[in-house]
């Protein structure tokens, strides 16, 4: 919490420890207060009904994620008797508290912004989720009749009794917790996993042809829930039974799985291992619905060894995430306006992709850019009589992969490839060991990065044989090789075959592949080797520039702010009058319009249509204005345990385009911008009187798509 007293002492002219905990913000709170945003855009309603519905699914799948990495982390801590504060001065069990009050506000807002507007604004659009007492007596016979053809064979009951333990209960799984009553009066607990290798939400048109028919002529979309149609179904399961109650419920378990790098004589088979185990972590939070009986509550409690503290009554649907299938409904116009990437001129006058690079460098900015040239590079190169070699760093590469596919090709066709697969990159671990082995099975090179270090860097190299010797053409970017997220993430793409560049990327992969202990490059900025250094340097540069001349300026964009070092170097910058901007969509741990501190800092966030992920770091340098883009994030874990990388910007007008095109614009944003204030809080950057309003995402979309998004927003 912002303690006013230190502000009070610093307008006093008492000296100013930069370390004081009151100068920062909780990681894990100021992640709420992201979260918190993303449930903003399901709020606002101006924003189309499904996005909004999509929205509410994103906020859900964010906790989940959060509870299982975060929270995680918090109770291994608690459980190792871990008593180190974060930096701003709290202890786990402090931070703990904080995390469930605020969570609970945020996920209580959900729920009754799903009842109150999302469910009635569903059912004038003719999309309706139906429970049983909506239902006729023929739709709950046909039901009946669906439920023994399509989902009673896949169900399996499970007592619990001194001769069968509780069960286990998987991570993210929903189940029925049942009380039924024998003939002998005597009550037993059962549960009932709701399986998931069937739709969470049942289309009633599907049930039978009769349904199919008067749905359609109806011009109606109905579901149910497919655990409402078991809950009224279980005594198929418990016959001569009486069912008492029953009440659906959900865990969440630690899935942060540790490698011990030095003990793992096969990486690759110790993380196929470890995704194994992911469904036996430690449970850390119990979803319950809100009717739950105390009596069910309590047996769930002492059996899974949980405190009231890890329970989450939620009045709605739990995961809810699961009704992302009627954002996938072909309702157009209740979504966003269509908008499809566009090929930069270059790449249409011109097929030859590699001497297009040759002439200049190109920058291409997704998602208004269409990722096509970089698969188009790859598959290009695969087929090239004239291309030796192609290296490149996989991190998320996604399913179906055109850029793998295209790598593949190229080894088949003879060519030398060697691929850097992250197997470590969290969440997509099972997809990358899929692709790894698929690309060791044609003879690629594949090494699973450095000990110690996720390789996150974005890097393309591919070596031609030309007229006049070896040339190097090379692909940097901010964001993962994956043709599905650069449709919705903000990314940039580099290509060039500049040769201080090249041969640095060629000592890049050196580093990752071999024995190489590269320590200095040309041009790149490489963590952990030199990022940290570098960045303190250069904010150190622009305070003694502005000392001399003034009009010191640094903007960043970037994902999150964590790290201590470099909030106190931005506070330093800003103590000698430095201006900073920072655009930082989700993690902010620095406090921006503090006296005497970080008055001279402001700190936007845009949460829109894209998920921002570029990251940007400009340095005015007294007009010789330098630029780095890059796949770091100003993070301890980004500077000192991933291999990151950092390139500049060397090209006059893609500089100009970046800092007057782009940046300006993200910091004239009027209506997906938030600004953050000193107690951590945000609140809408609001257009004043008669002026324009600037959704930054949607001013840069291709002019001819920018009408028809206006419109809808």
């Amino acid at each position: 919490m912002y303690n006013a007293k230190a502000e009070f002492m610093i307008k006093k002219g008492s000296e100013i420890n930069l370390k004081d905990p009151s100068l920062y913000i909780n990681r894990e709170i100021s992640w709420l207060e992201f979260n918190r945003r993303v449930l903003e855009e399901a709020l606002d309603k101006t924003t189309p009904l499904l996005e909004r519905l999509k929205f509410l699914c994103i906020f859900s799948s964010n906790l989940d994620e959060f509870f299982m990495i975060r929270v995680a982390g918090i109770y291994d801590q608690i459980a190792a008797r871990v008593f180190e504060v974060s930096p701003d001065g709290k202890l786990p069990e402090e931070q703990l508290v904080e995390i469930h009050k605020l969570s609970r506000c945020l996920v209580e807002e959900q729920m009754r912004c799903f009842r109150e507007e999302i469910l009635p604004e569903l059912q004038r659009e003719k999309i309706h989720i139906m429970t049983y007492k909506d239902l006729s007596e023929e739709m709950v016979e046909d039901l009946r009749k669906y439920y023994y053809k399509e989902i009673f064979p896949v169900l399996t009951p499970l007592a619990f009794d001194p001769g069968h333990p509780f069960p286990y209960i998987s991570n993210l799984s929903l189940n029925l917790a049942v009380i039924i009553k024998s003939p002998e009066e005597e009550e037993h607990f059962a549960r009932v996993k709701i399986p998931n290798v069937l739709p969470r939400l049942i289309r009633m048109d599907s049930i039978n042809e009769k349904c199919k028919i008067e749905f359609q002529k109806e011009g109606i979309i109905k579901y149910i829930f497919l655990d409402e149609i078991i809950s009224n179904n279980l005594n198929s399961l418990f016959p001569e039974m009486e069912i008492i109650e029953s009440y659906l419920f959900r865990v969440t378990r630690d899935t942060d799985v540790e490698i011990q790098e030095d003990e793992a004589s096969d990486l690759l088979q110790t993380i196929e291992e470890g995704l194994r185990q992911l469904r036996f972590g430690s449970i850390i939070r119990l979803e319950v619905e809100s009717r739950m009986s105390k009596k069910v509550k309590d047996t769930l409690l002492e059996n899974m060894e949980l405190s009231e503290d890890e329970v989450y009554e939620i009045n709605g649907p739990l995961g809810l995430q699961d009704l992302m299938i009627i954002y996938n409904l072909p309702f157009h116009h209740l979504k966003d306006s269509s908008f499809h990437p566009q090929i930069p001129q270059v790449f249409e006058e011109n097929d030859d992709i590699f001497s297009i690079i040759r002439k200049k460098d190109i920058l291409l900015h997704h998602p208004y850019d269409s990722f096509n040239p970089v698969v188009d590079f790859i598959r290009k190169a695969a087929h090239d009589p004239n291309v030796l070699t192609i290296k490149q760093t996989l991190y998320r590469v996604g399913k179906n992969s055109p850029i793998v596919q295209a790598l593949i090709e190229a080894a088949e066709n003879g060519k030398q490839v060697a691929v850097l697969v992250e197997l470590k990159a969290r969440f997509d671990e099972e997809n990358n060991i899929i692709w790894a082995k698929a690309l060791e099975r044609v003879g690629v090179h594949v090494v699973y990065g450095l000990m110690g270090l996720k390789t996150h860097a974005k890097a393309t190299l591919i070596v031609r044989k030309e007229n006049d010797g070896l040339r190097r053409y090379v692909h940097l970017g901010t964001g993962n090789y994956n043709a599905i997220t650069t449709k919705i993430y903000t990314d940039f793409g580099l290509f060039t075959c500049r040769e201080d560049i090249g041969a640095d990327v060629s000592d890049l992969f050196n580093f990752l592949t071999g024995y190489s202990r590269q320590k200095k490059y040309r041009k790149l900025v490489v963590a952990p080797t030199n990022m940290r250094k570098f960045l303190l340097e250069k904010i150190e540069r622009e305070i003694e520039v502005h000392r001399k001349y003034g009009n010191g300026l640094l903007i960043f964009k970037m994902n999150a702010l964590v790290d201590p070092e470099m909030i106190q170097a931005l506070y330093r910058a800003s103590q000698a009058g430095v201006r900073i901007k920072l655009i930082v969509r989700g993690i902010c741990c620095l406090r921006p319009g503090i006296t005497g501190v970080s008055d001279n800092i402001t700190v936007i966030s845009i949460v829109g249509r894209f998920l921002e992920h570029s990251r940007i770091y400009y340095f005015r340098n007294v007009g010789d204005e330098e630029v780095y883009l890059g796949s770091a994030d100003l993070m301890q874990r980004n500077l000192d345990r991933r291999v990151e990388l950092l390139f500049p910007i060397e090209d006059t007008s893609i500089k100009d385009h970046i800092i007057h095109d782009i940046l300006e614009l993200y910091l004239k944003d009027n209506v997906k911008a938030r600004i953050m204030n000193k107690d951590g809080k945000y609140s809408y950057v609001r257009p004043e009187e008669k002026s324009k309003r600037i959704n930054s995402q949607i001013a840069l979309l291709p002019r001819k798509f920018q009408k028809a998004a206006k419109t809808i927003k």
